[in-house]
């Protein structure tokens, strides 16, 4: 607002109390931890399926996986099926619909469950258990260079196998992360065995995902290896039925065939290479995080048992269930939920509507003078929706918690008379202190 001075005067607490409180009530029983949750990730069905920020890369990658296929089953599998002939000529097709299905199945199973997330803590722990845990506490001076506070290490000692391993403190989450976990910065989550966030898939993996991600590069693979496969045997046995070569068997019979060929050559080099670093992986039982990290510390790792353990480990033992129920309701009017997930009025990134609470919603009164021509005139005008905006964030928040805002129009119209009345009386204060302006200028009140 150019050639204007803000004075800015908060509301008394007392303007805000009943309405909030009939506001609060009405939150406990609609909202939950997934419509309020702190992290980056998106939640369909209810908040029964978690995706990451990127969770649209996975339309990309079903898009790159289905149309090769259906490309295959429908103009080369079936002809296939003519000249193999009875009873082995029917399962080329079938094979391959099954194996796509499984790969889709696998794939949604990884980007939309959750991948081990550790819950937040509300408050930092206990400085004296943290002490207590940790023998050998770090200095106040290098705790401080870290950005923790000196009471708590920036890490501690933790003993995996007969090895020390040292778990650092998560400031965002205010806890310890337990070994082989990390904190995502795509999903702002501390993840359990956190592998890597992939962007494929549009999600972190991690403990709870990490079996059915192979599954899904495994199966690719196999995929890419039987379609380029069984297109070659589709031009050789086509150049041999037309009795011509495989080029112009390509070119006048079987053009996909040629295109699927070269497109599964270069697929398979891609997701065949990440499927052979990520069996290497399970059977040493390492993350990709853990390849990198200690391939650069040159420290051993103590989580290897041998390979037959491993791979029971990875593939056979049990999933443990998710530490977050994204369903469960939350109280705006509990301070342990209001510091976990996004409860706070001022919330910029909330799912909070602050637009939406009735003791704001009137027109609070401002005294301006305009210099004009015959002198000076006063007059009353109203702050307008777009200087809320700019006060308190001009993006609309996706949930509001506040749901009872109707139900408190009377309160905010009384509301409205007393804020005119407070304006007036302080409008003609100020100009009775400071008299007249000598140059155009406004005074406003909020």
């Amino acid at each position: 607002m150019k050639g204007r001075s803000l004075f800015k005067s908060p509301l008394p607490r007392s303007y805000l109390s009943e309405t909030s409180s009939a506001s609060s009530s009405a939150a406990v029983a609609t909202h939950r931890v997934y419509q309020v949750w702190r992290g980056k990730n998106r939640f369909l069905c209810g908040g029964r399926l978690i995706f990451g920020p990127d969770a649209s890369s996975i339309v990309l990658t079903m898009a790159l996986i289905m149309t090769p296929l259906a490309l295959f089953v429908a103009f080369v599998s079936f002809r296939l099926a003519e000249l193999i002939g009875k009873p082995l000529g029917a399962a080329v097709p079938a094979t391959a619909m099954a194996v796509g299905a499984f790969d889709v199945v696998v794939l949604v199973l990884t980007s939309g469950r959750d991948p081990g997330i550790i819950p937040r803590n509300a408050r930092p722990p206990d400085p004296d258990d943290a002490a207590a845990a940790d023998s050998s506490a770090a200095s106040p001076a290098a705790a401080s260079s870290s950005g923790a506070p000196w009471s708590l290490p920036p890490t501690r000692d933790v003993y995996v196998n007969g090895s020390v391993v040292k778990v650092k403190y998560c400031h965002t989450c205010m806890l310890y992360r337990p070994p082989r976990c990390s904190h995502c910065s795509v999903c702002n989550n501390c993840v359990e065995r956190f592998d890597h966030h992939c962007p494929w898939v549009g999600q972190c993996i991690g403990r709870r995902n990490y079996r059915f991600f192979f599954l899904f590069i495994a199966s690719t693979t196999f995929l890419c290896l039987y379609v380029f496969a069984f297109c070659w045997v589709n031009l050789l046995l086509t150049a041999r039925a037309y009795n011509v070569g495989v080029a112009t068997a390509v070119a006048e019979h079987s053009p996909v065939s040629g295109f699927l060929i070269a497109y599964t050559f270069v697929t398979a080099w891609f997701v065949g290479g990440l499927t052979a670093f990520h069996s290497y992986l399970v059977c040493t039982n390492q993350t990709t995080y853990e390849n990198f990290r200690y391939r650069y510390e040159g420290k051993a790792n103590p989580f290897n048992r041998g390979a037959a353990a491993n791979v029971a480990e990875a593939f056979f033992a049990p999933i443990p269930p998710s530490r977050n129920d994204f369903r469960a309701k939350v109280s705006p009017a509990d301070p342990d939920a209001a510091a976990l997930y996004y409860l706070g009025p001022l919330a910029s990134e909330s799912r909070i509507s602050f637009y939406t609470r009735p003791s704001l919603s009137f027109d609070m009164a401002k005294a301006s003078f305009d210099h004009g021509a015959g002198g000076y005139s006063a007059k009353r005008t109203s702050v307008a929706s777009d200087d809320f905006g700019d006060i308190y964030g001009a993006q609309q928040p996706r949930h509001s918690i506040f749901g009872a805002a109707a139900a408190a129009g009377r309160d905010g119209r009384k509301l409205e008379d007393e804020a005119d009345a407070v304006a007036a009386e302080l409008g003609a204060t100020m100009q009775m202190q400071y008299g007249r302006p000598r140059g155009r200028g406004e005074f406003e009140v909020v």
